[in-house]
């Protein structure tokens, strides 16, 4: 082994060997139990985030897990052809290459820009995903919009339709005026602005007052450009000021519309006026209003959400209707939608009927990929009827065939499944899944899997001409096949018989709703078992929290708080670092902020800390938390980790290289170091074992961390010291054999955390150990617990010594004494017990703690004055005359008393201001207090030393 651990020149060439020799392949024994995961496949465009980072470091742990337990294991990976994300690359791409649009090319031509993008820089996440260690089988990569897949895509949407879950109809979706598409909400971003609330007097109708009188209503709204769209008015049922109007109407003013006033509780009395203008085809909740009082819907806006030169007029279901004529003023006509916004204020003040104008916090929409605001839009759209498809899929939760780690987020799946809608799966692109459905010259549809077989079904001759609908499906759809379709369905494969269903997904809680409801909806209905009955997906689904930074932001681009996982393993200069995070910004002001918060937060940039760093801590945050606040400081503390795991490993080697390890005879003497840290290892394969069982990565992480630093390093090879520098053949035989074989089962056990550094070293250690074969450390057994192997009198016993060694070391730091002094030390022992441990162990009691002796005192024996401290029960002292200078620790003492006392003052002062007291956070009090009462012992055990040393 190298001196120092250089992660950097071990990892990249590893992982190249491991992947050549096909290790992360499933071994394919069918008559072993199977274990897999489907990666979450991320998007063809994107890069390693940390939110990737973490989940995968999390899969690649268990998958490794389960793989060393010998299960014919499979990590299925893959990427998501990300309609909307990958077409704006496109699109961006030509239109700054060629200053060409997609149209210049026309549908079938962009497409194939699109594949030829995708052959030349759609791989970035799977070479990252590469360094990180992921353990996927790449052979059997899998992409959303490859010939198989497709097929699957395809087939389901056709079987769906001829059940009657999929219907097109005409409804209001969220509409990306920039993009041309429906998106989803979770492609919508709201975000909070400043603006203005208008309230406008609607004149009533035909002579009606108020109760107050007045010929008129007031309503308010923050869109006044939809008031052309208006076909109702809503007042609460129970409003004494309105009740009387229900039933009645107003005129519109600006169109001259008459519209009626209905009564409904989405109009709340103690908002606003109490009067809610409805615009079903522009707003969601008018549009629901709406429907339960089958008013008209009129859409006064073109895709390009401009002003329609003229309305279209629906009925509540979406028919063409004449319940009002389409004209539009002809001022509105063509005009861009906050540009009207301003022209209809002005009419309506005009008018006389603009009441007043108050400003308004507001949450609006924005596309997250357009960057525009979103429309509410009444556009034909795919849909499935979700509710048949949801009830299933909720029983299997109910049940417990799939359960949610962390529990409580069952109910989150619960309260969407349980009011669910249907699913709009159509947008309005070019790349993606292109619908199945064809239009004659009428208008009717035809869904099937080839314009040849809607032909044959429907009996249509070739001069009827059919047209392929335009739209594409939604990407969570394909994706919500993604469990059996990497596994070849709808063909009947081995692989959907031995992976199927998978053991474990692992996702974030802002997509359970968006793709695990749906995966569990569209397999409960497509994927049976030899009895008929619904396969589930996954049987758990780990839910994990949200990495933010360390002031717990969400990371993104616009703070310049991004971390790239790549960067932390390589390392990055501040100058590449700010470069990075602000060279393509186009907001001269926001990217210097960026700039000078990125130069104080990282001064020398990021250093280099390696994979196995990274991994280990991201593990160690795995906590059940919903948000996880990231923190450099424990990186490096990891990075330490690693560093004294290779150090410790390199003294095992040049103390067991070319010794003779008990491996081929002769008598073998085990200590009781040797058997404690046995002991020590068996619990802590348990709690590993268990934790990881129990998806608590975290708990998982820091068994190991304090086995190896704490246990192994810190105290197991101290205490090796005496027995292989003055120990007889038989304990160094022994203590060799135990240091090779324990650090043989340690890197084996930390191996699904750390691969890198584990096999690395694994790969020096194993010659040494007799029975281990293999090349790989991979695809040995993943340790158990072995209760042969555990001795509970060797970890009592050597807590004891740890303890006297302890107390040995915490008295010279009290009273200054030189850590290299021998003592003379002397033991009131509570049991024979006591006495026998200082006995068998006074090698190592000598050699550890500095003392020149050790004796066990008589009963009744006098003592001289000493510094004591309590080891179990027993009484340890130092006889103090000869060791310090009494004048000058006293001296020393003093002004330990002096200092204390002063932050004494200082705190009580603090705490004894009422303004800080009232106005500090709780948290920061409480903290202040702790503080003082740390203060006050420290003040009361230097006292006590004080009485000590003057009693010398």
């Amino acid at each position: 082994m190298e001196k120092t651990y250089n992660p950097t020149s071990i990892e990249q060439a590893l992982y190249q060997a491991w992947e050549e020799k096909g290790y992360f392949k499933p071994h394919g024994d069918t008559t072993k139990q199977s274990f897999s995961i489907m990666i979450p496949p991320p998007n063809v465009t994107g890069s390693l985030h940390m939110g990737h980072a973490f989940q995968d470091t999390i899969m690649d742990t268990l998958i490794r897990c389960e793989r060393m337990k010998g299960k014919n294991t499979l990590w299925q990976v893959g990427t998501d052809h990300a309609g909307i994300a990958t077409q704006m690359v496109v699109e961006r791409k030509i239109a700054a290459e060629e200053e060409k649009t997609k149209h210049d090319y026309g549908r079938d031509a962009f497409i194939d820009k699109i594949w030829e993008w995708k052959g030349q820089s759609g791989g970035t996440i799977t070479k990252q995903l590469r360094r990180l260690g992921a353990s996927v089988d790449w052979d059997r990569e899998r992409f959303t919009m490859d010939e198989g897949f497709s097929n699957a895509v395809q087939e389901v949407f056709v079987r769906l339709y001829e059940e009657d879950l999929i219907y097109r109809g005409k409804r209001l979706v969220n509409w990306d005026p920039k993009l041309h598409t429906a998106i989803s909400d979770l492609e919508v971003e709201n975000k909070d602005k400043k603006g203005h609330m208008w309230h406008f007097r609607y004149p009533l109708a035909d002579g009606a007052k108020t109760a107050e009188g007045k010929d008129y209503i007031v309503v308010a709204t923050t869109r006044p450009e939809t008031v052309l769209g208006d076909t109702g008015v809503a007042v609460n049922p129970e409003d004494p000021r309105y009740k009387d109007l229900i039933g009645k109407e107003i005129i519109l003013p600006l169109v001259d519309r008459r519209i009626p006033i209905v009564g409904d509780e989405h109009a709340d009395m103690e908002k606003g006026t109490g009067c809610v203008k409805i615009t079903p085809a522009h707003d969601f909740n008018d549009y629901e209003v709406g429907k339960r009082h089958q008013l008209p819907m009129i859409n006064i806006l073109t895709f390009d959400a401009n002003i329609r030169a003229e309305a279209e007029v629906f009925t509540t279901n979406g028919e063409p209707s004449d319940a009002y004529p389409a004209d539009i003023p002809a001022q509105y006509q063509g005009l861009e939608r906050f540009a009207a916004r301003k022209a209809v204020v002005a009419e309506f003040e005009q008018l006389g009927l603009l009441e007043e104008i108050k400003d308004h916090d507001l949450t609006v929409p924005y596309g997250d990929r357009g960057g525009v605001v979103i429309e509410p839009m009444l556009t034909d759209q795919w849909y499935v009827r979700a509710a048949p498809l949801a009830q299933v899929a909720t029983k299997a939760v109910e049940d417990g065939e799939i359960q949610f780690v962390p529990k409580q987020y069952e109910n989150m799946y619960f309260s969407w499944m349980r009011d669910i809608q249907d699913w709009c799966i159509s947008r309005q692109l070019w790349w993606g899944h292109r619908i199945p459905a064809w239009y004659d010259n009428q208008g009717n549809v035809y869904v099937g899997r080839s314009e040849d077989e809607v032909r044959s079904n429907n009996n249509l001759e070739s001069v009827i001409e059919l047209r392929q609908d335009d739209d594409v499906l939604d990407t969570w759809f394909s994706s919500a096949l993604w469990t059996f379709g990497t596994q070849g369905w709808p063909e009947q494969t081995p692989d959907l018989k031995a992976f199927h269903p998978s053991d474990v997904l692992v996702t974030g809680f802002d997509i359970i709703f968006f793709w695990v409801a749906r995966m569990i909806m569209m397999t409960m209905h497509f994927i049976k078992d030899e009895n008929g009955k619904p396969q589930v997906p996954f049987k758990t689904v780990y839910v994990t929290g949200l990495i933010r930074d360390e002031n717990g932001d969400k990371m993104s681009k616009s703070k310049g708080n991004v971390l790239d996982p790549i960067d932390m393993i390589d390392g990055i200069d501040l100058e590449s670092l700010v470069e990075k995070r602000t060279g393509n910004m186009m907001q001269p002001q926001l990217a210097a902020k960026i700039e000078k918060n990125t130069r104080k937060t990282f001064e020398n940039g990021i250093e280099a800390y390696g994979t196995d760093a990274l991994r280990f801590t991201l593990a160690a945050m795995a906590s059940t938390g919903r948000d996880i606040n990231w923190d450099m400081k424990r990186l490096e503390g990891y990075r330490n980790f690693c560093n004294k795991l290779w150090n410790a490993s390199r003294y095992v080697l040049m103390n067991t290289e070319e010794q003779d390890c008990g491996f081929n005879g002769g008598d073998i003497e085990y200590s009781l170091a040797d058997k404690w840290i046995e002991s020590q290892f068996e619990l802590a394969a348990k709690e590993f074992n268990g934790h990881i069982d129990n998806f608590r990565l975290d708990m998982a992480a820091n068994t190991i961390y304090e086995f190896i630093w704490n246990q192994f390093c810190d105290w197991y090879l101290e205490l090796t010291k005496p027995v292989l520098w003055k120990g007889n053949e038989a304990a160094q035989r022994g203590t060799r054999r135990t240091l090779i074989t324990v650090l043989e089962k340690t890197l084996r056990l930390a191996h699904p955390v750390i691969p890198y550094i584990t096999e690395t070293i694994w790969q020096s250690i194993k010659p040494l150990v007799d029975g281990v074969e293999g090349d790989t450390i991979m695809l040995q057994a993943l340790p158990q617990y072995d209760e042969a192997n555990f001795h509970q009198e060797a970890l009592d016993d050597i807590e004891w010594v740890k303890s006297f060694i302890t107390s040995i070391r915490n008295l010279r730091a009290e009273y200054d004494i030189n850590p290299g002094k021998p003592l003379e030390v002397m033991l009131k022992a509570a049991s024979e017990t006591d006495a026998a441990r200082v006995s068998a162990n006074e090698q190592v009691l000598v050699s550890l703690a500095k003392l020149e002796s050790i004796r066990v005192l008589k009963d009744g024996e006098e003592t001289p004055a000493c510094a004591t401290a309590l080891v179990a029960k027993s009484e340890l002292m130092i006889p103090m005359a000869g060791i310090i200078d009494k004048d000058a620790e006293l001296a020393r003492l003093d002004g330990e008393v002096k200092k204390t006392l002063g932050e004494i003052k200082r705190l009580e002062g603090k705490l004894g201001n009422e303004g800080f007291v009232a106005k500090a956070p709780e948290a920061v009090v409480a903290k202040e207090r702790e503080k003082l009462e740390g203060y006050k012992e420290t003040l009361a055990k230097l006292e006590e030393q004080k009485v000590t040393i003057a009693a010398l």
